[in-house]
């Protein structure tokens, strides 16, 4: 087949599609691209209409055809281009298998408390650049029971590296994830306390991203942070499960391992990494430890799969900014700009502590924060909260602006030490937020954003950006 032949291949054909989730197709038809949201419908897509508790695609079909879908998988007869199916959800589960059952591909898994998404997005721009753009992975942070197998049957058949991102909050769920992905590089970034209402301590957490170890293919590896107070407890579960085991992070006796590492010029860092018995020198776009451990997990992974080292630390110098995820926005104000970073995505005690440690590194005369509420924490929250006092006091924090009933905790802790009268303010929401801050925010000063989805900073980012688009 030649590469004009690949290029011109449909995703699917209506009669794979079929054959895949054991349906009946209405029509002949091929599509190019799968979605379950009618508002992300592209021409030449398939929509398929997921039923829920709360809501039935079957009613945003017309919404999906409008926005050119070239057919649908339905539980119910329509007159438009379909696959009858009994299970819509079960048949996205059966095309996602079948997608993975035809491909060729290395498959990479990703997990942990923190640093998915980004360790995801810089292992595709890697093996992207390196495939010379036959590398696929799942987009968003599409991470669930539903976004996993969507991101597994949009990958087209010719891929020759995938990389997809999963994510839990209760036991069990990483186990039938990996299954379908059926990886042959599983990696768990890191453990911390992210979603801990869910569990009775970061052991339990622990033992439920090791879950990903359990669909590794024969021959497959397993890559676990050295580092970590659960190290032991990582390996014992990759060792039931993978061939290879591969362990990165600072200390000594890591098989990926940073000797060295300087922050960079203009920002990030500039690393020396001992790969096995090679060393490669790259600089990482993206300033902090937890992103120089998270370009350590992606070396392994890339030389796990047979890529080019020197390629992927290329990328890492490169890597795109992620909107919620560290992008940096230089916002003018009278008299010349602050800086402001972007992490509005997500929030968990140990990324919370790891970016402000970050801001306090910054070359700003002044530094501040707005930190939101960090969600899924159970009763142990309002000492997670609290306990990030000390790292505000240790990064010379000027004002906090801090957002949700949850940190009404670092407020009282805030409150109970001294210097900080007047130096910070519990908002309601991040409206409440936007106008505390335009009273406080001048040129030069360095402004962090930072807590879980649920609470909407981005609002802030917006206002301040003035990106009023989403």
């Amino acid at each position: 087949m030649t590469m004009i032949d690949l290029q011109l291949r449909p995703l699917w054909t209506a009669r794979e599609i079929a054959d895949a989730v054991g349906g009946r197709a209405s029509v002949d038809f091929a599509i190019n691209g799968v979605s379950y949201d009618s508002r992300e419908v592209g021409a030449g897509d398939l929509f398929v209409a997921l039923t829920g508790e709360n809501t039935d695609g079957h009613r945003f079909l017309p919404q999906a055809f409008a926005r050119g879908a070239a057919g649908a998988i339905v539980s119910e007869p329509i007159d438009e281009p379909h696959i009858l199916v009994d299970d819509s959800m079960a048949a996205l589960e059966a095309m996602a298998k079948a997608s993975r059952a035809r491909s060729d591909a290395k498959i990479i898994g990703v997990t942990g408390s923190a640093g998915k998404t980004g360790t995801k997005e810089a292992l595709f721009a890697a093996l992207d650049r390196y495939s010379r753009g036959k590398a696929h992975r799942s987009v968003k942070s599409y991470n669930n029971h539903v976004g996993v197998p969507l991101s597994l049957a949009r990958m087209p058949a010719a891929t020759k590296f995938g990389i997809f991102e999963m994510g839990m909050n209760h036991p069990g769920e990483l186990s039938a994830l990996t299954r379908i992905v059926r990886p042959n590089v599983a990696i768990v970034t890191v453990i911390a306390p992210a979603h801990a209402g869910f569990f009775k301590d970061e052991a339990e957490i622990a033992d439920a991203k090791g879950e990903i170890f359990e669909g590794l293919e024969p021959g497959g590896t397993a890559i676990v942070p050295f580092d970590s107070p659960h190290y032991e407890r990582l390996r014992a579960k990759a060792e039931k499960h993978a061939a290879h085991v591969v362990t990165f992070g600072f200390k000594e006796g890591a098989d990926v391992r940073a000797l060295d590492h300087v922050r960079a010029t203009g920002g990030g860092s500039l690393v020396t990494a001992k790969i096995g018995p090679r060393m490669l020198v790259y600089t990482v776009r993206e300033p902090g430890d937890h992103w120089i451990g998270n370009s350590l997990a992606l070396l392994a992974a890339v030389d796990a799969v047979g890529g080019d080292l020197a390629m992927a630390g290329l990328a890492l110098a490169e890597l795109a900014e992620m909107p919620g995820r560290g992008a940096r926005h230089q916002v003018p104000v009278r008299g010349g700009s602050l800086l402001v970073i972007d992490e509005s995505y997500n929030a968990n005690p140990a990324s919370m502590a790891a970016t402000i440690r970050e801001l306090g590194r910054e070359d700003a005369v002044r530094k501040l924060v707005c930190l939101g509420a960090m969600k899924e924490l159970g009763d142990k929250s309002d000492g997670y909260h609290a306990g990030l006092a000390e790292p505000l006091e240790d990064a010379n924090v000027a004002f906090a602006a801090l957002v949700g009933p949850e940190m009404q905790a670092l407020a009282k802790a805030l409150a109970k030490r001294p210097g900080w009268d007047g130096k910070y303010a519990h908002c309601g929401s991040a409206e409440e937020a936007i106008a505390i801050l335009s009273q406080h925010l001048r040129a030069d000063d360095a402004l962090l954003v930072k807590g879980s989805n649920a609470v909407g900073l981005a609002k802030v980012v917006d206002a301040l950006t003035g990106d009023n688009d989403n």
